[in-house]
């Protein structure tokens, strides 16, 4: 068969499942095309109607919900368990980070000092000039 599939019922037999499950969603999509009456669709799958209706409510129940909406892209994965190494590394590194801001903070202040003591020491001398006249 060249083209497209069929788009009825009969598009049932290309898909995957077993030979029972395929009659049973072809015969359902029968009955609710118009082509064949809850009757005789009973009699074809050897069940009563009440069991028809449940067969049919589930498979309408699995179409629809495969048909939801669902966020595009991939889905999130689940975060591992963390383990007590990768919480070791973990607060070493924190430690390690803390300590080289420190060192950072003592860099600064070592640069800064001289400028500042040589401006108290040079405010002093003439603090001290003052007193003398």
């Amino acid at each position: 068969m060249r083209g497209r599939h069929p788009s009825g019922p009969e598009y049932v037999n290309y898909l995957d499942g077993s030979p029972r499950a395929k009659e049973r969603l072809r015969v359902v999509l029968e009955t609710i095309a118009g082509k064949c009456r809850v009757q005789e669709a009973c009699e074809l799958l050897r069940i009563c109607e009440q069991r028809f209706d449940q067969l049919r409510q589930q498979a309408l129940q699995a179409a629809l919900g495969q048909l939801e909406s669902k966020r595009g892209g991939r889905p999130r994965r689940q975060p591992q368990a963390i383990s007590d190494e990768t919480r070791v590394l973990r607060q070493q590194v924190a430690d390690l980070e803390a300590e080289l801001h420190a060192a950072h903070v003592r860099e600064e202040i070592a640069l800064v000092l001289p400028r500042v003591t040589r401006h108290v020491s040079e405010i002093e001398k003439k603090t001290i000039a003052k007193e003398q006249k």
